[in-house]
């Protein structure tokens, strides 16, 4: 290759290289205008005119009007509610306290019975004739304890044949009561009052100890089983009042009474179970059925703000208070956010307002104009 071909190729390579160069090497286009290649870059120093355009702008965004809303009050956990199941007052499942047959039902679903009352018999032949069987034995340990008495005055039996004789009494008469027992453990007696539920058994059924030959429900109250969070466990007490409504029928409320309060919190579901206990007397209400409990608390206060207004810095949750035509940062915790408005806790007084829109112009201490305000716990809008 001739020398003019070879210095051409030199050439073109050395200025691609320096367009290369100029375009992404940083500060290429400083050290070129340097060398006088090419004209300089504009100053990257504001003119005075502009600075003062600029701080003009800036003094007037920060200027430019907020909107307010006031700082109210809420109370929290001053109200509970919860689902819970109701059941009767007592629940009886009658069962035998032997096997046999049963022979008779005495009663139908859905009756009324009193405590006593037989609900049903079973066979108790052999009962029976074990009850004679104990007092023919007592009868002849009576009479044989007569003789020995009388045997007795004159010395004809001893002192130790008197005592076997008195004890020989006592034994069949305790083996007549044990007999009689037996006997009475036939009938089948309900030991509360209240309303028969569906018998599962029939006349002429096999019966065991295990076997549920009815169930009897005291429901002059209905004692409602609940659960609620363990912020309110200091709080409910033995005795206070509350409101049950069947979930079934909304319309329709009783007023009860709390009436056992578990003595520890689950460690689960951190929840306290409490059972309450309501009137029934027109036995209009089920062991079963779902209520909606309400009770009321005095509850806790906090200053209620608009969510708009709180801010985050690293230091924390803050808000702008408007006091005296100046913005004052003051810091808040929040205590708990709703839909409409931010319970928080922080040093306010009585009239405050605080921004809600406008906060990227407000400065600790700087006059701030107001153009309105909304109501608290609104959203301002635009």
């Amino acid at each position: 290759m001739s020398w003019w071909k070879q210095a051409l190729w030199s050439l073109i390579i050395l200025l691609a290289a320096g367009a290369l160069w100029f375009h992404y090497f940083p500060g290429a286009r400083q050290m070129a205008a340097d060398w006088g290649l090419i004209q300089a870059p504009a100053a990257a120093a504001t003119a005075p005119g502009e600075r003062e355009g600029r701080a003009g702008r800036m003094a007037a965004r920060v200027e430019s009007p907020v909107i307010t809303a006031p700082v109210t009050n809420a109370t929290i956990n001053d109200r509970l509610t919860a689902v819970g199941t109701g059941k009767s007052r007592y629940t009886v499942a009658l069962r035998p306290y032997t096997s046999g047959r049963l022979m008779e039902i005495l009663v139908e679903p859905g009756a009324e019975v009193e405590a006593g009352d037989v609900i049903a018999r079973m066979d108790s032949e052999a009962e029976r004739i074990a009850v004679d069987r104990a007092e023919l034995a007592l009868d002849d340990a009576r009479a044989r304890l007569e003789r020995i008495r009388a045997l007795r005055s004159s010395n004809t039996v001893t002192a130790v044949q008197l005592t076997e004789a008195e004890l020989a009494v006592r034994n069949a008469e305790l083996e007549l009561r044990e007999a009689r027992l037996a006997l009475e453990r036939r009938d089948i007696i309900a030991p509360i009052s209240g309303t028969v539920g569906i018998l599962p058994v029939s006349p002429g059924d096999y019966v065991t100890s295990s076997t549920d030959i009815a169930t009897i429900d005291d429901r002059s109250e209905i004692l409602v089983d609940f659960w609620v969070p363990e912020r309110f466990a200091r709080l409910i007490k033995v005795g206070m009042p509350l409101t049950a409504s069947s979930i079934a029928r909304p319309d329709e409320t009783y007023e009860g009474t709390v009436a056992v309060i578990d003595n520890q919190v689950d460690p689960n579901s951190r929840t306290l179970h409490v059972q309450g206990k309501i009137a029934n007397p027109a036995d209009t209400l089920r062991a079963g059925m779902a209520f909606r409990v309400s009770m009321q608390f005095p509850g806790e206060s906090f200053p209620a703000v608009n969510p708009l207004s709180v801010q985050w810095s690293t230091e924390g949750a803050y808000v702008w208070v408007v006091r005296e035509g100046a913005a004052v940062r003051t810091p808040v915790r929040v205590i708990q956010r709703n839909a409409d408005s931010v319970l928080v806790d922080g040093a306010f007084l009585d009239g405050d307002h605080v921004v809600v829109e406008g906060v990227h112009a407000v400065r600790e201490g700087l006059p701030i104009p107001v153009a309105g305000n909304v109501a608290s716990g609104q959203a301002a809008d635009g």
